[in-house]
């Protein structure tokens, strides 16, 4: 028997020699995959074709099977909502209101309640697409031959949503169509143009002759914000479709090491945090800083109405 002094330090010991091993074990292991392993095409499978275009592929027969899973699960956890909710329901709202603590001092409280819809669906389908990716039978189930007595896919009939660019593009523009809604909504056009073209230092603390030169930097700037906001999608597109299929291409190459899963399941968590928390952003630009000029309206009226 250890004494109880000396098993913490046993437990330590042993716990670093497990790790040790699994650390010089595992370049090795990602070698001798490596050597078997093929990457994965970037193009989704075609799996049915019915011409002119119209297709069927392997990435969106899985984000409708995905969001049908989805949909099943939220009515089966939910079902009637009650005052006294059940466990289910207790998480579900658990998940919303984390949600909404994050959300809403960014978006503003004025657009937040219909812009939290658009956050929440958007944060859990790519959360869940994110992670279907990691289920067994992904990539590695579908149509192929032999090949010198090994078996080589060429049709897999799964594959993750957020892997193909086109799924990526289809989330990034109803954002960006999200975002366009919202803001003309409890923004408007004037706030939108002055936000963007409109000079933003105070004429009675700027001399004369600097404010109108500082009026042609605000309009530069200006333009060189609506080409930003005109590549967003492309952006937010990209950087989702890079790390899901870079994630992919890695469980693949490595011929699916364990080690890896929990690496994935991280990455799958922080890009759905990010692609959400950057489309809040934008739409709290706008939208926030409407909530801003309001207030400080409002307090100007009081100041006038007060004297």
């Amino acid at each position: 028997m250890l004494g109880s002094r000396k098993l913490p330090l046993y437990l330590l010991t042993l716990f670093s020699g497990i790790i040790s091993a699994m650390a010089a074990e595992a370049p090795h292991a990602v070698e001798k995959a490596a050597e078997h392993a093929e990457g994965v095409a970037p193009a989704a499978a075609k799996l049915v074709d019915f011409g002119n275009g119209w297709v069927i592929t392997s990435s969106m027969a899985t984000g409708w099977a995905v969001s049908a899973i989805l949909v099943a699960l939220v009515l089966l956890a939910v079902r009637k909502p009650q005052v006294l909710p059940t466990k289910s329901q207790a998480v579900f709202e658990s998940l919303l209101e984390a949600l909404r603590e994050l959300f809403e001092p960014i978006v503003g409280k004025k657009a937040f309640p219909a812009a939290f819809p658009l956050l929440v669906t958007l944060f859990v389908f790519i959360l869940f697409h994110n992670w279907m990716g990691l289920l067994p039978g992904v990539g590695t189930i579908g149509w192929g031959h032999e090949v010198d007595g090994e078996f080589h896919l060429t049709t897999p009939w799964i594959r993750p949503f957020n892997s193909d660019f086109n799924g990526t593009i289809a989330l990034a523009l109803i954002s960006f169509g999200g975002w366009l809604i919202l803001i003309f909504k409890f923004a408007g056009p004037k706030l939108i143009l002055w936000d963007l073209f409109g000079n933003k230092a105070e004429k009675s603390e700027t001399p004369g002759w600097l404010y109108p030169v500082l009026s042609l930097v605000f309009i530069v700037v200006g333009l060189i914000e609506v080409f930003s906001i005109a590549i967003r999608p492309f952006t937010l597109s990209v950087r989702l479709f890079g790390n899901v299929f870079g994630g992919e291409n890695l469980l693949h190459g490595t011929g699916f090491l364990f080690i890896f899963y929990f690496m994935e399941m991280l990455v799958g968590l922080i890009q759905a945090v990010v692609f959400t928390l950057l489309s809040s952003v934008y739409i709290g630009l706008i939208c926030n800083h409407g909530d801003d000029h309001d207030h400080d309206h409002a307090e100007g009226h009081g100041a006038e109405s007060h004297h």
